[in-house]
């Protein structure tokens, strides 16, 4: 009997150790390609400080030449945090050096009231350099912003304006909203007024209920009355039609749910992430490489461009996603995402040392109906993608 035993125990020791071989070789190709990348986030980015005038930020590479903005672009939170994840990960002096440095001409931006996008400008800056320095003055930075925010919130509406009234629109919010939420749920979080929490969430909730169809599909923007609260129009303006998939507005709503999960435990946030998740991988015009056209209705697929910085959000997303998730599921959305990490640290994606002025990554859409920013560079595909390689390190490489 113990003769017979011993071999089918060495056997089936042998097939285990097969079996558990290729996540071994997964992880270990995971970990080198983001080690590759972010080393090369750091050398890339000395080039693109060195595009980019002292009192500027970033914003694209067009035609062969360098777009910046000023400190008021919603844009321009962007660079400065990726310089901030990039030194979380290298330790490089010089990122760290220019991160300061453009800290200090986007700190009066924690007053901005141009807009809703005061998260994107400050929280991913200022947000992080608190998070990895634990430098109290980074932290007052965001706490005013999230004061700031809370200017635009409408009590009729239950939700926070994002552009101002005009000719077009009367109060409209676009989904890229939810993306803010993250600012007033932290500072609510880390001693902020519990009334940061209330205005995020009827945010979220008012989004939920009137931005969304049965498929999990959003509209981009819901023009509400202003006295009234009552949805007006539900639009799409940067997509294909008002009624199509906007590819980045679907990916700031599968990030903004899974987001609002992480501060609230609310399942209903979580239910709707994952029902964004599943329109997003079981569409019929997703790619093989994951990287998704500008819209999934968009006229011409498969001949349609695609948008990096669509692809960089969703990527981060599902990670997140991931760690709320067993099973298959889990498996489905992290192995998606590291498909979709992949795709982008290639080309025809990611840029060569010295190329592209200095950015990350290529093949980005701004605005293809308003003929804005189309196939170019854009700041925050390179801050997702980031996000996303260092996402992944820390919640699915092996650990030691």
């Amino acid at each position: 009997m113990k003769r017979f035993w011993m071999p089918l125990v060495a056997a089936l020791t042998l097939l285990g150790a097969c079996a558990q071989q290729p996540r071994r070789a997964a992880g270990d190709d995971m970990a080198a390609l983001i080690d590759t990348q972010l080393h090369f986030a750091a050398r890339q980015y000395q080039v693109l400080a060195r595009n980019t005038p002292p009192d500027v930020m970033p914003r694209s590479f067009e035609k062969g030449k360098p777009v910046t903005s000023d400190t008021r672009w919603w844009t321009s939170g962007f660079y400065p945090g990726t310089l901030w994840l990039t030194y979380e990960y290298t330790r490089d002096p010089a990122t760290l050096a220019e991160a300061e440095r453009r800290l200090a001409i986007l700190e009066k931006e924690k007053h901005h009231t141009g807009d809703h996008d005061i998260g994107f400008m400050i929280f991913n800056s200022f947000g992080n350099a608190y998070r990895i320095t634990g430098d109290a003055r980074y932290k007052a930075v965001v706490d005013t912003a999230a004061q700031t925010a809370t200017q635009r919130y409408r009590p009729a509406m239950k939700s926070i304006q994002s552009w101002n009234s005009s000719s077009r629109f009367q109060s409209p919010v676009i989904v890229d909203n939810l993306m803010n939420l993250e600012l007033l749920l932290w500072a609510a979080q880390n001693g902020g007024d519990a009334k940061l929490r209330e205005i995020a969430i009827n945010h979220a909730d008012t989004t939920l209920r009137n931005h969304f169809r049965s498929d999990y599909s959003s509209y981009h923007v819901v023009d509400y009355d202003p006295e009234t609260g009552e949805p007006k129009r539900k639009i799409t303006a940067q997509g294909a039609a008002d009624e199509s998939a906007w590819a980045r507005g679907q990916a700031w709503g599968l990030y903004g749910y899974t987001m609002l999960y992480r501060f609230t435990r609310d399942p209903r946030y979580l239910a709707q992430a994952r029902g964004i998740a599943s329109f997003i991988l079981d569409h019929r015009n997703l790619p093989a490489d994951k990287i998704p056209y500008w819209d999934f209705d968009a006229p011409g697929i498969p001949d349609a461009l695609r948008d990096a910085s669509a692809g960089a959000i969703i990527a981060s997303a599902l990670l997140e996603l991931g760690q709320y998730a067993e099973g298959s599921e889990r498996t489905r959305y992290v192995e998606t995402a590291a498909t979709m990490l992949r795709s982008l640290a290639a080309p025809p994606y990611r840029a060569a040392l010295g190329d592209n002025g200095g950015f990350l990554l290529q093949h980005s859409v701004g605005s293809i109906p308003h003929g804005s920013e189309v196939d170019v560079p854009l700041t925050y595909a390179d801050y997702y993608f980031v996000e996303a390689l260092l996402r992944y390190r820390r919640w699915y490489l092996p650990k030691g």
